[in-house]
């Protein structure tokens, strides 16, 4: 059966809680509410001003986790001290709850016995304290995944710092200096994130749902200090309970888009083989990319 797919070209704040509600879903308990809170430098980060109607109506708390690329790539979100500062620089702790969930040890083991490369996930030691999560994507380009939306949240979004490495070095260490030296081909690191998200999927299974934003459509992730210009026009929003689905409802929508920068957006795609991080999470069978897409 498709997976529904709710979708408007509003691009406003409220518009995120009618996406929500138009899901027939409420989370419960406690709401850890995924988002990319932006590295230091970047431009094109969705604000913390944006989300507030969505995080105020679930009670949520912001989450995030520790990177592991540290001095290899620059950015200070690597360890918790600094990247609490850049919480607070970005406007974050101001407005919301926020936590780092692996800003304490040990981390949280998630077993996935028939993953395609992973046989486990760790994820921050703080997922247990909630009841259920909202997933609030930035959909962009990624320089290594080829793209960021929904089942990147799941996967390194809430991966600890050494489930980062275990993800990017295909399985091979969980060491965050190591993993680099080893990173996965452009096989085995899609089909990671896709073992990773299925993790996290299944750790919250009818207790998820996801919204997606089509908006400042750089290929460079939110993860960047300097991301390249949005080379597409804006799209618009979408909410599914279904991860794969919404990221292959993007996906589509941007190739089926007449926008001129089009091919710029999906030549880092298709150069980093995004699509098939989408391709592995169905085959895993943790969403369909059969999707009715429904306008509000």
């Amino acid at each position: 059966m498709a997976s529904k797919v709710y979708f408007t070209k509003d691009l406003s704040p409220e518009k995120v809680v009618d996406l929500y509600h138009a899901l027939g879903i409420e989370l419960p308990g406690k709401v850890a509410v995924k988002v990319h809170t932006g590295e230091q430098g970047n431009q094109y980060y969705m604000r913390p001003e944006f989300w507030k109607p969505m995080v105020d109506e679930v009670k949520g708390t912001v989450v995030e986790c520790n990177t592991a690329y540290g001095l290899k790539f620059g950015g200070v979100r690597d360890k918790t001290e600094t990247h609490l500062e850049l919480l607070k620089e970005h406007g974050w702790s101001q407005m919301y709850d926020v936590d780092i969930m692996d800003s304490e040890g040990p981390d949280m083991v998630l077993k996935l016995p028939n993953g395609k490369v992973l046989k486990e996930n760790l994820v921050g030691k703080h997922m247990e304290n909630y009841g259920s999560m909202l997933v609030l994507a930035h959909f962009k380009g990624h320089p290594m995944g080829g793209y960021g939306g929904a089942l990147k949240q799941l996967s390194i979004g809430c991966a600890s710092s050494a489930g980062k490495a275990l993800i990017h070095s295909g399985g091979a260490s969980d060491d965050i200096i190591g993993a680099w030296d080893v990173h996965a081909d452009n096989v085995k690191f899609p089909e990671a994130m896709a073992d990773a998200a299925c993790t996290v999927a299944e750790y919250f299974k009818g207790r998820i749902a996801y919204v997606n934003v089509m908006k400042n459509l750089s290929v460079d992730c939110d993860c960047t200090q300097n991301a390249e210009a949005p080379c597409m026009k804006d799209i618009g929003m979408l909410s599914s309970l279904d991860p794969v689905a919404i990221d292959q409802a993007c996906m589509d929508l941007i190739e089926g888009s007449d926008d001129p920068g089009r091919d710029h957006f999906m030549e880092r795609v298709n150069t980093r083989n995004g699509k098939h991080t989408i391709e592995a999470a169905a085959e895993l069978g943790y969403g369909s990319s059969e999707y009715e897409l429904i306008e509000l």
